[in-house]
């Protein structure tokens, strides 16, 4: 190979060793690797999206900060952080720091809905529309929708209880949180209680829900993995468009009616939306979006948040007793005003969200133009910056014993630990659905309870501890899919 002909690979070698020495430059010479972390993680972010895709990225997150401190670098653009200080800054109710890209690889929905949504305005609109309905006092008017479902769903566990001698509450509840949820936001129930079973649309969902980690991590991948003949992932996208035709239909359905005869159709989460789409000021699109995400984030979430509740309750004879004395002072006809009244009620679900927070891994956000000085390091624009309540609910500075289910600690809670806790998340983006949760938490609680209050743990059918063991796909779910209690 003569001079001339060597000249092109000459010229890519050297501008290969070019590239390489100005990221390496651009790397070790950035504000951000200063901050403290693993060596790997100024290079990759792979070892925490190993962590991500396999349910264990809390935890390791979690160990980071046990080495290095309240900051850790856990990729080239990424860190997490668990100082109070900052994380109140970052998630200030006018707070700068924008939700980052990675919120809309989330789901595959062509529009955005109000948890995903990176646009300040778009998200400030729907809230405005989506918020009349779910403060506390409007939600109030929902409760003869909610009340008879948590009803069923103990009479389903006394039946489950009779004939399989355990009784699964994780399933239950799923099926009761799901039944509220999408009741509330298409008029009608998924039927889920009475047929004892999953619905159509709530096992599609199901599908689905493995490949939303895959295309958050990795976006690109996944728009490849749906064109590939892999079983799963084939399933996955004919799920993503069975649930999207039949949102489409239930909506429409519940639209029609409340249009056609408004004394007709039930009042619904939605009902102010449908007028919204009528005035143009919301497209149908929009509307789907919001639907789905309502599902999603109304059903899981509640669901296990009550399966560990009852489960560490169940565990503990003293703190059941403490519990069944307080609710056995209710009267015969009690409504969900007066459980609003227990104190140790009410403590037994905050312990029960410091622990088992329904998103307990970290929340990203942008760091915003000009950069931020935060936990005593500078980073500039655009740095990927979070918290993961998992780690601020177990600093044991704040709660000391983090890893005991200690309700009594919140019955005279420190400034530490209300200015730590966020179990919804914070600022403005907090779960609009925080005030429909605790109305369920309580009401299943004290029904749970007094409905069976012999109950423990069982272990029948090989149930052990291990099933209970928390896997984090963003949502945390019992890594056995299931929660046998006995009497």
């Amino acid at each position: 190979m003569t001079l001339y002909e060597q000249a092109p690979l000459c010229i890519a070698g050297f501008a290969l060793v070019i590239v390489v020495v100005a990221y390496t430059w651009q790397v070790l010479n950035s504000p951000i690797s200063k901050v403290p972390g693993p060596w790997h993680s100024k290079w990759t972010s792979l070892a925490s999206k190993y962590q991500f895709l396999v349910g264990k990225e809390a935890y390791y997150v979690h160990s980071l900060h046990q080495k290095y401190g309240p900051i850790v670098r856990i990729g080239p653009n990424e860190v997490d952080i668990s100082d109070v200080q900052a994380v109140q800054t970052i998630y200030a109710i006018k707070s700068e720091y924008t939700k980052t890209e990675w919120y809309n690889h989330l789901t595959s929905l062509p529009v955005r809905n109000l948890f995903d949504a990176t646009d300040l305005e778009y998200h400030r609109r729907h809230r405005r529309l989506l918020g009349a309905n779910m403060t506390e006092s409007s939600l109030k008017t929902f409760l003869p929708i909610i009340v008879p479902k948590v009803d069923l769903a103990i009479l389903r566990m006394r039946e489950e209880m009779k004939t399989r001698g355990v009784v699964d509450v994780w399933k239950w509840w799923l099926f009761m949180a799901t039944d509220i949820i999408g009741e509330l936001t298409f008029g009608e129930s998924f039927q889920t209680l009475e047929q004892g079973r999953k619905s159509a649309y709530t096992e599609q969902l199901e599908l689905v829900a493995p490949l939303s980690a895959m295309r958050s991590m990795f976006p690109n991948l996944a728009t490849i993995v749906k064109a590939l003949p892999i079983p799963i992932f084939r399933q996955a996208v004919e799920g993503t468009k069975k649930l999207r035709q039949y949102s489409m239909d239930s909506l429409s359905r519940h639209q029609r009616l409340v249009n056609s005869d408004p004394t007709r159709a039930k009042q619904s989460l939605f009902t102010k939306l449908y007028k919204a789409v009528d005035e143009n000021e919301l497209s149908f699109e929009e509307l789907l979006a919001e639907a789905q995400g309502y599902i999603v984030a109304g059903s899981d979430t509640t669901a296990n948040t009550l399966t560990y509740l009852v489960w560490s309750v169940a565990r503990r004879p003293d703190i059941k007793a403490t519990l069944l004395s307080e609710l056995r002072q209710l009267p015969a006809d009690y409504r969900e005003s007066d459980l609003r009244q227990l104190p140790y009620l009410s403590e037994v679900i905050e312990e029960t969200l410091r622990m088992y927070s329904a998103v307990p891994g970290g929340l990203p956000r942008s760091v915003p133009v000009g950069g931020a000085d935060l936990a005593g390091y500078w980073l500039p624009t655009g740095t990927t910056v979070r918290a993961q309540s998992y780690t601020m609910h177990r600093d044991p500075f704040v709660f000391p014993n983090p890893d005991d289910f200690h309700p009594s600690r919140w019955r005279k809670p420190t400034k530490a630990m209300l200015d730590a806790s966020m179990p919804y998340g914070r600022g403005s983006r907090v779960c609009i659905g925080k005030h429909l949760a605790y109305m369920e938490l309580r009401l299943a609680t004290a029904r749970f309870f007094l409905a069976f209050p012999e109950v423990s743990v069982s272990a029948k059918e090989g149930m052990t501890d291990e099933d209970m063991l928390a896997k984090v796909f963003f949502l945390l779910f019992p890594q056995g899919k299931r929660c046998l209690l006995e009497l």
